[in-house]
């Protein structure tokens, strides 16, 4: 075997070494339904050539977003463009220096980029202090939720029905072997939840967003203020980062966590990732944050210097001590961030939030004049939920054949919820025309007749 040089005696002395009898014990915490019994039915064998013939085929198969002749999709990964300068600057030496900036002499370029994101980050959230980045906005709730627990020494956490149903899942997943308490609530299409009447002295956090994942618009000021009354934490989850150029801050209705997914600033799609999560919080909970901080400083001769204040993170200290166990943070995708949010300025990205608003209020009025179609979200950002009168799934393989993507079909990520049966999530960036959204109603026209 080139690749796997072992003996059967050098895998028995590894096993033996490890205190398991043979190598399924490897394997006891998968369950047993889970587990292949036989190879795959694929070749054992074939050249290079054959294989890159095959997977071309099989890509060809997708129809990407470059390829549509109208996309219309988001629940949490969307389609914004991404000016040249951002990928060329992010190929500059200034920042191409150590992978993880334990000598800050020679990685100021790093350091510094990571200073700023954390002031971009602090600035769109209105919070006060913004870790280095984390993995994503999915893996950023759940820490986020650990953290509350931490903070309150509670275990409860309240989450919202409308909080997308990977960041649910990934929290659920997180909670489960954290041994927390979640109250999971269930959907509410319309965005109407009484969320602060579940707080009770045993709650640690609650955790909402906005605009939601039917992509409703809330402001939670009255629910921060019934969490602080419980001395509970309220999170606040933004999937839509571009949304803050238009809206009322997380933490001007009085969050005291906000974590965010900033994918749509900077990163293409890329076929779902690497994103990039943000994270922010009040600065007194500030040794209980996740992740790592970079500080400002001055050396001996009174130069201006950047280095790692806070880096609490197993890799640094002790297991038990920890905020977290990341083990690193998306540098080159909080790079891109911090680039494309330096080239917009405030002008520029409120400027970009208004071309999103008004491309998904165009894109609404002309789909809600098809007989049949309602809109369910009445307030919204980039994005809302139709309910279609026939199954939202059928009609996106129908559109899709045409080439237009239409959407997210609620049962996509909810196959357990009937009522979302023929819900459908739609999305309208900056990168909609006026005539790609008059292709997606006459050929939905055509679908649903």
């Amino acid at each position: 075997m080139r690749y796997l040089p072992l003996s059967d005696i050098d895998r028995q002395q590894m096993l033996a070494k490890v205190g398991v009898a043979d190598i399924d014990e490897l394997f006891a915490d998968v369950p047993s339904g889970k587990l292949l019994k036989d190879l795959p039915n694929l070749p054992l064998m074939v050249g290079e050539m054959a294989v890159e013939q095959r997977m071309s085929q099989l890509a060809a198969c997708n129809l990407s977003a470059g390829e549509a002749k109208g996309f219309f999709v988001g629940a949490g990964a969307y389609r914004h463009h991404v000016p040249a300068t951002v990928d060329h600057l992010i190929q500059r030496s200034e920042f191409l220096t150590a992978y993880t900036p334990y000598q800050p002499e020679i990685s100021q370029g790093t350091l510094q980029v990571l200073f700023e994101f954390q002031t971009q980050v602090a600035l769109l959230t209105g919070m006060e202090v913004a870790n280095a980045s984390m993995y994503d906005g999915s893996t950023a709730t759940a820490e986020a939720v650990l953290m509350a627990r931490r903070v309150t020494r509670r275990k409860k956490a309240i989450v919202s029905g409308n909080l997308h149903p990977h960041y649910r899942d990934v929290v659920k997943n997180m909670e489960h072997f954290s041994g927390g308490d979640l109250m999971l609530c269930d959907p509410a299409y319309d965005g109407a939840e009484d969320l602060a009447a579940l707080i009770d002295e045993e709650t640690a956090c609650v955790v909402v967003q906005t605009p939601d994942f039917y992509g409703n618009l809330h402001n939670y000021t009255r629910l921060a203020q019934a969490a602080h009354a419980k001395k509970a934490l309220l999170i606040v989850v933004v999937t839509e980062i571009v949304s803050l150029g238009a809206l009322k801050s997380p933490g001007e209705m009085g969050a005291d966590i906000v974590v965010a997914e900033g994918q749509s600033l900077g990163c293409g799609l890329d076929f779902g990732g690497p994103y990039v999560g943000l994270f922010a919080i009040r600065q007194k909970y500030i040794r209980q944050m996740p992740g790592r901080l970079c500080g400002k400083t001055v050396d001996v001769d009174g130069q201006q210097g950047f280095v790692l204040t806070l880096s609490t993170r197993e890799q640094h200290i002790r297991r038990e001590k920890a905020t977290s166990n990341i083990c690193t943070n998306s540098g080159l995708m909080a790079l891109a961030f911090s680039i494309h949010m330096t080239l917009l300025g405030e002008k520029g990205l409120r400027g970009l939030a208004d071309l999103n608003h008004g491309a998904a209020a165009q894109l609404a009025e002309k789909l809600t004049a098809i007989k049949g179609v309602e809109l369910v979200t009445k307030r919204f950002f980039n994005e809302f939920t139709l309910k279609l009168p026939k199954p939202a799934s059928e009609v996106v393989e129908a559109l899709a054949e045409q080439k237009i993507l239409a959407g997210v079909p609620v049962s996509r990520l909810l196959p357990e919820n009937e009522d979302g049966q023929n819900l459908l999530v739609v999305a309208a960036t900056e990168m909609v025309s006026a005539a790609q959204s008059d292709l997606f109603a006459k050929v939905l026209k055509e679908v649903l007749a």
